[in-house]
């Protein structure tokens, strides 16, 4: 294997695959990327068994090979040359990289040891605008669950309609104390198609895109295609292949309140520092804080209070309309959803202390929705 490439291009190529190898001591080939040179350029590869991202780098060859280098020490190595022409040239006793006065030569394992990647052809294919997925799952990747009891909470459930008032993409996720659900308006033929995707192979996609964020080259779209129990991302010269998740994602949508007693519009960023200097006085483990609504005054109180750490009470201003209420929610949820709002000013719903408050963008915005839904904590 002898090729040549810029340190610009195969830095984001590694940037895209090193953080797939995860540290693994009964199978260390997992633990490098593979090197593949071909007439199509520089492939790397890496997986961890469950999900394998290849990435394309544009290259000079002058003979093609395969071979394997550990992920991250290549990664940092690379991170560190002069940003001039890398020349990488396979040898019996490793890998031998030049860049500028830099040379190196990296050990490695036989790639005959790395797992066989094969290609995975979808049998229904979407297209979806890059900035609309990625906002998407900004807003709803943090509700996932980290408890695998219940596998499907473990992911996203991707609802493609094809028709219907909701045509367009769906993803919601919940840990059963809260929910977001966002709806983007994309072109979407044939029937509703479910799909639940592992929530570490949506980081990935995200981390993903984010590497993408300043190239004026990257693709302005994504490519999803679904197989038998398995999806691909196709993304320029990226192509994510992942798992599924297996099992019946739960009827979220009849815990979702269609009425409301009280309203409140307030800015975000305001609510959210009150909740933050509320937050240090909430008893530990429990990250209570009582919310009172006045409608009179057309304020909002809020309280916490614990035994050993004292007590703090903040009344904000905002529109208020409808009965006057209580509810004691988690600060740390209520901080989540604020945080992944799009908008500067957000409307919440209450019923009562004992039902789940709903938390919507104030202002509505052009193909898309969005809501959050946290469970009460009951005395």
């Amino acid at each position: 294997m002898k090729l040549s490439c810029t340190k610009e291009n195969l830095n984001q190529g590694l940037a895209i695959t090193s953080h797939v190898s995860a540290r693994n001591v009964n199978l260390p080939i997992l633990n490098n990327v593979l090197l593949r040179a071909d007439a199509g350029g520089l492939k790397l590869i890496s997986t961890n068994l469950e999900i394998a991202i290849t990435c394309t780098v544009r290259g000079k060859l002058e003979q093609q090979g395969e071979y394997t280098v550990p992920s991250k020490l290549f990664y940092d190595f690379v991170n560190l040359l002069p940003n001039e022409r890398v020349d990488i040239d396979l040898h019996d006793d490793g890998l031998s990289v030049k860049c500028g006065s830099a040379k190196t030569k990296i050990k490695g394992i036989s790639p005959s040891e790395f797992p066989l990647v094969p290609p995975v052809v979808g049998k229904l294919k979407y297209i979806v605008p890059v900035h609309l997925l990625r906002g998407a799952l900004s807003r709803v990747l943090f509700a996932t669950a980290t408890n695998e009891s219940r596998p499907e909470l473990t992911g996203v459930i991707f609802s493609f309609n094809g028709g219907g008032e909701d045509k367009g993409l769906i993803l919601a996720a919940t840990d059963s104390y809260r929910l977001a659900e966002v709806y983007e308006k994309i072109s979407v033929e044939g029937t509703e198609q479910k799909v639940i995707i592992p929530q570490r192979t949506l980081t990935e996609l995200s981390r993903m895109f984010g590497v993408f964020k300043d190239d004026v080259e990257a693709p302005k779209d994504v490519i999803i295609e679904l197989a038998d129990n398995q999806v691909v991302f196709r993304y320029g010269s990226v192509e994510l292949i992942s798992r599924t998740i297996e099992g019946n994602y739960p009827d979220y949508r009849q815990i979702i309140p269609n009425t409301s007693k009280t309203e409140i519009i307030i800015e975000r960023t305001v609510l959210s520092q009150a909740i933050k200097s509320a937050s240090l006085f909430s008893k530990l483990g429990l990250f209570d804080i009582d919310v009172k609504i006045n409608p009179t005054d057309k304020t909002i109180e809020l309280s916490a209070a614990d035994s050993g750490r004292g007590e703090n009470k903040i009344t904000l201003e905002a529109e208020v309309s409808g009965d006057e209420n209580e509810i004691i929610m988690n600060y740390r949820y209520l901080l989540d959803g604020l945080n992944a709002m799009p908008t500067e000013k957000v409307k919440i719903k209450i019923i009562d202390a004992a039902s789940p408050c709903v938390i919507v963008p104030a202002e509505e915005m052009p193909n898309e929705k969005y809501q959050y839904i946290v469970m009460p904590i009951r005395q």
